[in-house]
């Protein structure tokens, strides 16, 4: 009985080999040719986002029990917090601004907007730590008060994710000045917008709570 060759197959076309997606090399657009239909990467990021989800749930959810408690003392937030706050919507702006570049295949603009996204999240970062400051200077601290103690806590664990933020906004500055990013593979980017965008409105959750507290 003879062998079928690759050729024949294939109807006499040997299929080229698809080249391997995934977060790590600037690419996953696709589901690396599987039968399953997201990426891994993508599969993770959801993974992350619910357990932070669930992480300030846990912290918010204890905020507003215990606000009720008879020992609550409201600690007036710092002014520089509303600029943070500008500061870091700004920064989630400029960021869609370089996703979008990159769907129009403007290298350069790309480069720009994401490297204002990252100044603007350091900005954010040195602001928060300022308020920290002024705290400090107005002899609040973290047990002073219950409401001073979540401030410092809820601003403090956000910061960190923020920062977690910040460095994947620089491994996908790090891709654009690789021209790893094009309009059909731009997953890192994807990726890390969808964190930033996500951080950005858990802050905003967490401020409102905080100037209602």
């Amino acid at each position: 009985m003879p062998v079928l060759t690759e050729e024949k197959k294939h109807g006499g076309v040997i299929a080229p080999p698809r080249e391997p997606t995934g977060f790590g090399n600037g690419d996953g657009d696709d589901a690396a040719g599987g039968s399953f239909p997201v990426s891994k990467a993508r599969v993770a990021m959801w993974v992350v986002l619910t357990a932070v989800t669930m992480l300030f749930a846990g912290l918010t959810s204890a905020y507003i029990v215990l606000r009720g408690v008879p020992g609550w003392q409201h600690v007036p937030l710092p002014p520089l917090l509303w600029v943070n706050t500008l500061t870091l919507i700004a920064s989630s702006v400029t960021l869609e601004i370089a996703r979008r570049s990159v769907l129009g295949n403007r290298q350069q603009a790309v480069k720009l907007w994401l490297g204002s996204s990252g100044v603007l999240g350091l900005g954010f970062l040195a602001g928060q730590v300022a308020a920290w400051r002024e705290l400090v200077r107005a002899g609040v601290y973290l047990p002073s008060t219950l409401h001073s103690s979540f401030l410092y806590v809820l601003t403090g664990v956000h910061g960190v994710h923020l920062l977690g933020g910040v460095i994947g906004l620089t491994y996908v500055l790090w891709l654009a000045y690789q021209h790893r990013l094009t309009p059909v593979r731009h997953e890192p980017l994807r990726l890390c917008s969808l964190y930033w965008h996500f951080m950005d409105a858990v802050w905003i959750y967490i401020f409102v709570l905080l100037v209602l507290g």
